[in-house]
């Protein structure tokens, strides 16, 4: 095999964590999650976590690694990260990486974003700004003074678009001009492969996926959340899972309507994950068949990376 630093994007849902489970079996491999929800310990049925047996069998970094309660940003992600890539390396293993965080991803591949601080003043400005005369007020303003960085970020995104525009009056100058760094060549020698399925085959996969978390006791799991002495961190309480079911408990929603704003938000951040990834460069992607089996996928993988047609 060419290139012992393998790394597996795809949308949630799409087989990416059982295609790096049986890679990394295969070639004797540690692995590296690249998610911001799955590093919270407890948090284990609405972020997919791989099941126990498979974490018994093959070494898993970066999950269980916060608190709840804690907030964790991609600085501290990169950090624990880059010791997982030295620690197994010194070790003479290869790594498999997974995840579907683009901006993990980004960070891993191409290092920090080294823009300015926050400035929490032009920052409320912007806010009251957006709530005064509309998000798309301050849309149009950034696509005249920065149409690139405009192009990857949704017009109802209002977090990005505001630090953008922060970005701008703090320095002059466009977002997308510190971000250059994103478009040379990655950090590490990685080897790319993305996982795709038809979209209509994706969401059919993703439905199918939180009525297997609620069937696994998501409710109660977010329950037992609650009840700890902490509160949870903003970060854990907006993830897509939680934060439609602690609105039913605070009985806010039903349950089914919950469940039904859980799939809506997936199929969401799946459409945002698919924006991220197509800004990636030398992706070897998969084309997967409703019907593939994962011993298929696994023999695609291998015959990307032993360079065979």
């Amino acid at each position: 095999m060419k290139d012992p630093h393998i790394l597996i994007l795809g949308v949630t849902a799409s087989g990416k964590g059982r295609l790096a489970f049986e890679l990394a079996k295969s070639i004797n491999a540690e692995i590296i999650s690249i998610d911001s929800m799955k590093v919270y310990r407890r948090m284990n049925i609405g972020t997919a976590k791989p099941p126990k047996e498979n974490r018994d069998q093959i070494p898993y970094h970066l999950i269980d690694v916060v608190e709840p309660s804690e907030s964790f940003s991609v600085a501290s992600f990169l950090e624990l990260a880059n010791a997982a890539v030295d620690y197994i390396k010194n070790r003479n293993k290869p790594i498999v990486a997974v995840g579907g965080t683009a901006l993990y991803i980004k960070a891993l591949l191409y290092g920090l974003f080294e823009g300015p601080g926050a400035d929490e003043q032009i920052r409320a400005q912007l806010k009251s700004q957006a709530q005064t005369t509309g998000l798309d007020k301050l849309y149009e303003q950034l696509q005249k003074i920065d149409p690139d960085a405009a192009s990857h970020i949704s017009a109802k995104d209002a977090k990005r678009i505001i630090r953008a525009l922060e970005v701008h009056r703090l320095t002059g100058k466009p977002i997308s001009s510190f971000q250059s760094q994103w478009n040379q060549s990655p950090a590490n020698e990685w080897t790319i492969i993305g996982l795709r399925r038809d979209k209509t085959e994706e969401n059919i996969r993703m439905n199918a996926r939180v009525k297997k978390m609620i069937s696994a006791g998501l409710v109660d799991e977010v329950k037992r959340l609650l009840a700890e002495p902490k509160p949870l961190s903003k970060q854990a309480r907006s993830a897509i899972g939680y934060a439609e079911i602690i609105d039913h408990l605070f009985g806010k929603i039903s349950l089914d309507d919950a469940i039904e704003l859980i799939k809506i938000n997936t199929h969401k951040f799946a459409k945002a994950q698919r924006t991220w990834f197509k800004t990636f460069k030398n992706v070897h992607s998969l084309d997967l068949a409703p019907d593939e089996t994962p011993e298929q996928t696994l023999a695609h993988t291998q015959r990307i990376l032993n360079d065979e047609p």
